[in-house]
């Protein structure tokens, strides 16, 4: 065989090797196992607790090289559970999160900062109110497996944040409602290279 015809030989071998390996860290949001849940002000009273749900995401990570990790989700704002329907009603109206013009709130990293084998620090962008920001996520990446019935490969991670609700343009009621919100994620993401798009090369 001429060593021109056994590279060309070896080259397609080889490459669908390479991507399958490149594309082997793609996962998606379980949008039934995960929760976003925060925390605020109210009169200073309390600080009662409203849940949301991620409406969709991917996630790209390697448990053992966490230097190309990333993600994009977004939550559904009109999902809002505070545990009453007057209330979830009053919080989506046009003077706080007006869910009817601004239904999701978008996540997208920038970049992942490791802390030791579990923690991290989760770079991002928060788009909210039809405002974008500077977000950080401290987390701790729980484990991934495969689930008890070897159905599917899940990775698991908690992570919280806090915001303050000014910078994203939501000023109502600053009389009865704080402005710092404190944030929950519980996360639960499924082995799936499909829904990840392709990893933009380093020029």
């Amino acid at each position: 065989m001429r060593p021109t015809r056994w590279l060309w030989c070896l080259a397609a071998t080889l490459l669908p090797l390479a991507s399958a390996h490149a594309a082997a860290d793609g996962w998606r949001y379980d949008t039934v196992h995960s929760q976003v849940v925060f925390s605020i002000s109210h009169n200073g009273y309390s600080r009662p607790f409203g849940r949301l749900h991620i409406a969709r995401g991917w996630l790209r990570f390697d448990p053992d090289d966490w230097s190309t990790a990333a993600t994009e989700l977004d939550i559904d704002l009109a999902g809002l559970d505070m545990g009453d329907t007057d209330w979830n009603q009053a919080v989506c109206k046009p003077a706080l999160l007006d869910c009817a013009n601004h239904r999701y709130a978008h996540f997208r990293s920038t970049g992942v900062e490791r802390k030791d084998e579990r923690h991290g620090v989760l770079h991002g962008e928060l788009s909210l109110h039809g405002v974008t920001r500077p977000l950080q996520l401290a987390f701790t990446f729980n484990r991934a497996a495969r689930t008890l019935y070897e159905s599917h490969e899940v990775a698991g991670f908690s992570a919280t944040a806090s915001l303050d609700r000014n910078d994203f343009g939501i000023t109502a009621n600053r009389n009865s409602i704080g402005a710092n919100v404190s944030v929950w994620l519980e996360l639960e993401t499924i082995r799936d290279d499909h829904t990840v798009p392709p990893r933009k090369e380093t020029p």
